[in-house]
C-alpha cells in the first residue's frame, strides 16, 4: 500500500504473456485493482501476475466514468492499480489523458514501457526496419491519420495500423504518395499469440490479402524497402536453403 495511492500504466507488450517486461510482471503482482481488457491482453498474463485477491477489472465492460471511479476510490483508499495497455503503455493507448486525470487525482503515477508491436512484427520477420540503405526513419501512423499519404513521399519505412475496412483507402493514399505498387509491405494481426498471422505481400496485392484473410480488426503493416523478404536460394552441395549474404 502507498502513502497516496498509485496508478500504473503497464505496456504489455503484443500479445503473448512472456514478452511482459519484469518491472510490468512486478507492478501486476503488486496491483490491488487490475484493469485490463481480454481481447487484446491475453488472460495468461494477468493469470500468471496477479494476486489471488486482486479485483480484475474488464476494461471494455465498464465506461470511462467507472474507470475514474476506480481512480477515486485508490486515491481514497491508498490502492495500488494497474492499467494494462496492449504492446507499449508510453507510446500510445489514451495513456496521456488518463495520466493527467490521476495526477489531478493527487495518485502517484508511473508508466511502464513494454515491446511495442511494431518491433515484435520486424524481430518476426527478421527484418532490421531502420537500415540507412532501406530507410532513416519508422513512422506510426495511427488509423485515422490524414498524414499517410505525406509519409509516403518521404519513402521510409512506415508502421501503420489500420482498419481491414480502410485497407482500400490506405492503399490508395500510400499509391499517391509515391509507393509504387511492387513496394513490399508485411501484414502483421496478432503477432506474437497463438493465433498471429504474418504474410510478406505488396502496396498492388494488400488489399486482397486482406481479403483473403478476413482481416476485419485493426491489423499492423509495414510498409518499405525494409520489410522485403530476404532472397533464398538452394545450396548446391546441400539440400537446405540458406540466405544470400
Amino acid at each position: 500500500m502507498t502513502t497516496t495511492g498509485r496508478v500504473s500504466f503497464v505496456g504489455a507488450g503484443p500479445g503473448a504473456a512472456d514478452l511482459i517486461t519484469l518491472r510490468g510482471a512486478r507492478r501486476i503482482a503488486e496491483a490491488d485493482v487490475v484493469i485490463w481488457a481480454p481481447s487484446v491482453v491475453d488472460a495468461e498474463c494477468v493469470r500468471e501476475h496477479a494476486r489471488s485477491d486482486a479485483d480484475l477489472v474488464d476494461f471494455s465492460r465498464v465506461t470511462a466514468e467507472e474507470i475514474t471511479d476506480v481512480y477515486r476510490r485508490a486515491a481514497a483508499s491508498r490502492q495500488t492499480v494497474v492499467r494494462l495497455h496492449a504492446g507499449d503503455a508510453a507510446t500510445g493507448g489514451g495513456v496521456q489523458e488518463q495520466h493527467d486525470l490521476c495526477v489531478r487525482l493527487g495518485l502517484e503515477v508511473d508508466v511502464v514501457p513494454g515491446v511495442s508491436v511494431v518491433a515484435a512484427a520486424a524481430a518476426k520477420i527478421g527484418r532490421e526496419i531502420t537500415l540507412t540503405e532501406a530507410s532513416s526513419t519508422v513512422l506510426i501512423s495511427p488509423e485515422s491519420s490524414e498524414l499517410v499519404r505525406e509519409f509516403a513521399a518521404l519513402q521510409t519505412t512506415m508502421a501503420a495500423t489500420v482498419s481491414g475496412a480502410r485497407t482500400g483507402q490506405f492503399v490508395e493514399k500510400l499509391l499517391q504518395g509515391g509507393y509504387s505498387e511492387q513496394t513490399p509491405v508485411v501484414v502483421a494481426y496478432k503477432v506474437s499469440q497463438s493465433d498471429e498471422l504474418v504474410v510478406h505481400t505488396t502496396v498492388g496485392e494488400l488489399e486482397s490479402v486482406v481479403k483473403q484473410h478476413k482481416l476485419y480488426r485493426p491489423t499492423l503493416f509495414l510498409v518499405g524497402a525494409a520489410v522485403k523478404a530476404p532472397t533464398r536460394r538452394v545450396s548446391t552441395s546441400a539440400t537446405t536453403a540458406v540466405d544470400e549474404p
